[in-house]
């Protein structure tokens, strides 16, 4: 071989080394199709069980919507993107997403104590320091997770008022100090609406659309469905009540919406509604605590293993990781709702299913989980531990 042609063949090998490492960045940071995720919600909903399911995966401005199952047992109708569906305890990070911008505007400040919102002569209980807003928001409020069962044939997400739940919070004892544990509570995100609500001077429900559903056109998301909305509930395989005005948890549980508005809402989290769209305030969705610096936590680990704990959302995994996800939980009335984010392929979920005759078991967030990850070409999370198996109480069960 002449020494031209060996030079070339040599710079030709060194070419090909210097490519491996491109070549293997390209290859990794490959993401499946999103209509991939078709058949993966179609595999997730046999597992599941349910009556009916609807998915939303969004990555930037692509958005992917299936409906599975049916609207109703025996119904034949397919979900569609303007079902109206129960979100539960989604309805938690709505809540966050004002504190977060009443915090920005200096309405409000997080370390705030909950007693300068509450109605006169009304006490709140203190164990060692008082009750924040930001106790309330990361359920380190020391509160339960309810106040009690609500009174028979209570409609869904009725119950507790707000005058119910301040004749009962002075008589309290916290369970712990505010700030040292977390023990996931309904309630607590309650008394944070009604907090908001005193220092805006605003009807919470009114404050909500205003600061967040108006600007995005979130116009089938609401805690005061009328009749045609009705008419498109998701019903389970259980009789579930009526739908009707949720406002009397506005904090928790109430809001109902669609796929449709839930595609916004995954846009407006990951960034990518485009140019003019409104943006979430900075850090809405970040770490205001770690696990390690809790005495204990109860109820933050439906999805997974936290590794951080926000305003009403759980993170899974350090942030540092390709797989990172930040999420959300929700049930009850018959329904299973998630969301899950993965920031670093800008990829979104979200998920409800109404229950099945019967119940399969399956940790439907977990699940969800791995169908995110699938989707943004990522590896899954770990196995999570082996839990209990418990009978699961359907009708009241509100995460």
């Amino acid at each position: 071989m002449s020494p031209p042609r060996l030079l070339r063949t040599f710079l030709t090998f060194l070419s090909a080394i210097a490519l491996v490492p491109v070549l293997a960045q390209t290859q990794s940071t490959s993401q499946p199709d999103l209509q991939s995720a078709g058949p993966l919600g179609a595999d997730l909903f046999l597992q599941s069980g349910s009556t009916g399911m609807v998915l939303v995966v969004v990555r930037d401005s692509q958005i992917f919507f299936k409906g599975y199952g049916e609207t109703a047992p025996d119904s034949r109708q397919v979900p569609t993107q303007d079902s109206l569906l129960r979100l539960c305890s989604l309805t938690k990070i709505f809540t966050a997403d004002v504190l977060a911008k009443l915090a920005a505007d200096k309405t409000v400040q997080l370390d705030d104590p909950l007693q300068r919102f509450a109605p006169p002569h009304a006490t709140v209980p203190r164990r060692v320091k008082p009750i924040t807003l930001l106790n309330l928001a990361t359920h380190t409020s020391g509160l339960p997770r309810e106040l009690s069962n609500p009174p028979r044939d209570t409609p869904h997400f009725t119950f507790p008022g707000y005058s119910t739940r301040w004749h009962w919070l002075p008589n309290q004892r916290l369970r712990s100090t505010p700030g040292a544990a977390a023990l996931y509570s309904n309630v607590a995100f309650d008394f944070l609406s009604d907090a908001l609500e005193a220092a805006s001077h605003k009807q919470y429900a009114a404050l909500l659309a205003e600061r967040t559903l108006k600007p995005l056109q979130m116009q089938n998301t609401t805690f005061f469905p009328n009749a045609g909305q009705c008419g498109h509930l998701l019903v389970s395989a259980h009789e579930e009540g009526p739908c009707t005005v949720t406002e009397a948890t506005a904090g928790s549980s109430g809001l109902y919406s669609t796929a449709a508005d839930m595609a916004i809402w995954l846009q407006y989290l990951l960034r990518s509604g485009g140019e003019g769209t409104a943006a979430q305030v900075p850090n809405a969705q970040g770490v205001y605590l770690l696990p390690s610096q809790l005495r204990s936590q109860k109820g933050l680990d439906q999805a997974g293993q936290p590794t951080g704990v926000g305003h009403g959302w759980i993170h899974i995994l350090p942030i540092d990781s390709p797989s990172h996800i930040v999420e959300k939980t929700g049930g009850g009335a018959g329904f299973e709702t998630y969301i899950a984010i993965n920031h670093a392929r800008r990829t979104a979920l979200f998920v409800a299913a109404t229950d099945g005759p019967v119940d399969t078991h399956l940790n439907l967030f977990n699940a969800a989980n791995k169908l995110l990850l699938a989707v943004a070409g990522l590896p899954p999370l770990p196995a999570p531990a082996p839990r209990p198996r418990t009978k699961r109480r359907r009708s009241r069960l509100r995460r």
